[in-house]
């Protein structure tokens, strides 16, 4: 051939000259990320980066993904106030994004990899732009501060999208890997995985919570599960991204000398004599020596001269302020009731009158109202002072720490404990606006029988007090019912800052709003909704149980207080009702999954019949296994239901998707508790199971054990 003949192109190069290219990339993203060629050239291969055999790692996924959210709730709502009011909207950004997650369980594009920097990057929004101190404004319901009102960072029409956005994402990526791991298994062994994952998940998190332990442990932990998880497919991005993560959180602990208690983020500033205490960024309380406080908290003392102080009950004793004040006005022997342990430790150190080092005060880390039904004392003066949490109980309810402690009964179990010849109970507060104060005096009236007096002083500041016996007292004000007055709340409606029977302007919009997110977000990010039409029992089911373990929480925390830990084992409980539930249908096959559905209708009718309030009267040990049984019977029928029909799904990730996005429908469905009351909740319950009977009509015929399905590969093509 000479060189004037035809001529060949060179060669295309070979998937050898490529490779390092590629690998390159995953060095730098990640090998899930990127798409690595086997060495034999037969495409892409799932990454085997991890020693860890698969149970435990979808066991850690599930840990992790728990974890996350447990930590997300409590960290954004510590640093953005808004979100101390509505941590139930991370709560529903985070199902969202899990029921996102789950939904992409095959979906080509990996977005497990890019977890820790959506992580970060939220992280890092929430420390730029926090939000020091709330702003009211007409929204139907009210918000605690001490002192004057003004905020820092975006408002809240800018904060909580960005915030429920964010934690979606965060979320998804996090669902999309447990999800990917999830689809390998048998369903119920893969469910019974995830449920075990997120029971340590609760324990590793509520040991944190007992040891007062800052953000940055729990950013260590989750950057070493992550890592461990990702193992040598981990890219520099996610390396990167997880120490940033810890940094991020480092630097606020260095940064400030902040107290994280189970419920709060405690600031201390000194001014002179005086502390004023911060909590998550709102003015909360001032140690004060006892003999500068404002007159009106004497208020109680000068009105009933003759009363002997020989036993009094202080709720909400805080740093201790109101407890040196009564051991200064001749108190013989003072319960000090205060629900975070970190305030009073700060009392006992801060406080110049040192009353909690006094021999006649007994102190007692427990919530007000848990500790009325515990005790059987009777008291000479009954305070509650200034006892407003700035807190929810968990990011699944509208309940507050301290409303169960401003409920017509919870007064009445008040003056039950008063001696019935000169014993006094009040309570103050700046209570911001007449409509509250006149709702708790008419409370007070409607438990004694008469009106009780109201003193008045500076920024909104009222004490009001009553007594069993009218003589007993003197008072310069006695109040006077108007006749728009808004009537006692209730322990079924305990919702004391709400103004009426009515979800508040803000929380219809911000909820309005998260739907159509919802809905815009799903349909791009998992594909198109016809694949969870096989699984609309599912949904509802997924709405239903998320309404009965509100319903649950709600009522463990009536009964035996709002603290972190009882919440905390109520959480666990369920999970554990979960399991069990679990466990007994992969052993047994329910050959008429109908009668099931009726076993959890008898049990929602015998919770509906026996309220909570009822058990009140028991002594604590029956009452707790009395509570148990009438709780968790629903909630292991319904994972009986949920498992026999989860156990034969060809299609396990699409499945529990459509189950976590009707968990998220269940949260948004919370809210009516605002109009009907927590115990109307167990019929939204029983109708949404009637929904999840009829859409699913066709699985309740009579079956036979479930044929062994084989884990299909996940496709990353």
């Amino acid at each position: 051939m000479t060189k004037d003949g035809p001529t060949h192109a060179p060669p295309p190069p070979s998937s050898a000259d490529r490779l390092p290219v590629r690998e390159w990339l995953a060095l730098a993203f990640g090998r899930d990320a990127v798409q690595v060629p086997d060495a034999a050239g037969g495409g892409p291969q799932p990454a085997n980066g991890t020693l860890l055999p698969l149970p435990v790692q979808l066991f850690l996924l599930s840990f992790l993904m728990l974890f996350v959210e447990l930590a997300l709730i409590r960290w954004s709502g510590a640093l953005v106030i808004y979100l101390s009011y509505f941590s139930n909207f991370v709560l529903l950004g985070s199902f969202l994004g899990i029921g996102i997650g789950f939904l992409r369980a095959r979906a080509r594009v990996n977005l497990f990899p890019y977890a820790p920097v959506a992580l970060a990057l939220l992280i890092l929004y929430v420390r730029v732009f926090p939000v020091e101190v709330i702003r009211t404004g007409n929204t139907g319901i009210i918000f605690f501060g001490y002192g004057k009102f003004h905020a820092s960072g975006p408002p809240t029409w800018v904060t909580l999208p960005v915030v429920f956005l964010a934690v979606a994402a965060v979320m998804a990526m996090i669902g999309e890997g447990v999800a990917r791991t999830f689809i390998r298994f048998r369903p119920l062994d893969a469910y019974r995985l995830d449920i075990a994952g997120s029971i340590v998940g609760i324990a590793a998190f509520s040991l944190l919570s007992f040891l007062d332990a800052k953000p940055v442990v729990w950013a260590l932990i989750v950057a070493l599960v992550m890592l461990l998880i990702y193992g040598r497919r981990a890219g520099l991005l996610q390396v990167a991204a997880v120490v940033g993560v810890v940094l991020l959180l480092w630097s606020e602990s260095l940064s400030s000398g902040d107290i994280w208690s189970p419920y709060y983020r405690i600031s201390v500033t000194k001014a002179g004599d005086q502390y004023a205490v911060n909590v998550n960024g709102i003015p909360h309380q001032n140690i004060i020596p006892a003999h500068k406080l404002q007159k009106v908290y004497s208020q109680p003392y000068l009105d009933a001269p003759g009363n002997p102080l020989g036993n009094v009950l202080i709720v909400g004793a805080g740093t201790g302020d109101d407890v040196a004040n009564a051991l200064r006005h001749g108190a013989k022997h003072i319960d000090a009731v205060e629900i975070d342990p970190q305030l009073y430790r700060l009392g006992v150190r801060l406080n110049p009158d040192h009353p909690y080092r006094d021999p006649r005060v007994t102190v007692h880390i427990n919530d007000g109202r848990a500790f009325l039904e515990q005790t059987h004392a009777k008291y000479d003066m009954i305070l509650f002072a200034l006892p407003d949490s700035l807190t929810l109980v968990a990011g699944q309810s509208s309940l507050r720490l301290e409303s169960y402690l401003f409920t017509l009964q919870a007064v009445q179990a008040a003056k039950a404990h008063l001696n019935p010849g000169d014993g006094l109970f009040a309570m103050y507060n700046y209570y911001r606006t007449p409509w509250l104060r006149d709702r708790l005096a008419n409370t007070q009236q409607v438990a004694f029988g008469h009106p009780p007096c109201v003193d008045n002083e500076g920024f909104s500041l009222s004490m009001i007090s009553d007594t069993i016996n009218p003589s007993a007292i003197h008072c310069d004000t006695v109040w006077h019912r108007p006749a728009d007055v808004v009537p006692p709340a209730t322990d079924d409606h305990p919702f004391v800052y709400l103004h009426g029977d009515s979800i508040p302007w803000l929380y219809r919009i911000t909820l309005g709003l998260i739907l159509l997110a919802s809905i815009l977000l799903v349909r791009p990010a998992a594909g198109p909704y016809r694949r969870m039409s096989g699984f609309v029992d599912l949904f509802f089911m997924g709405a239903a149980f998320m309404l009965l373990e509100t319903k649950n929480i709600v009522q463990f925390a009536l009964l035996f207080g709002t603290t972190w830990f009882v919440n905390a084992l109520v959480t666990a409980g369920v999970l554990v009702a979960v399991f069990a539930a679990v466990e007994v249908s992969r052993r047994v096959v329910v050959r008429r999954p109908a009668l099931l559905y009726a076993a959890l209708l008898g049990a929602l009718i015998v919770a509906w019949a026996i309220p909570p309030s009822a058990l009140l009267s028991l002594a604590p040990l029956p009452r707790f296994f009395v509570a148990v049984i009438i709780a968790f019977a629903p909630i292991f029928l319904a994972n009986m239901v949920f498992a026999q029909r989860f156990r034969g799904t060809a299609d396990s990730g699409t499945a529990f998707g459509a189950n976590l996005l009707g968990a998220m429908i269940g949260g948004v469905l919370e809210y009516a508790s605002l109009i009907v009351g927590y115990r109307w909740l167990l019929v939204f319950v029983a109708a949404l199971y009637g929904l999840a009977f009829l859409t699913g009509w066709r699985h309740l015929r009579a079956t036979g054990p479930a044929a062994p399905r084989i884990p299909e590969p996940i496709s990353r093509a």
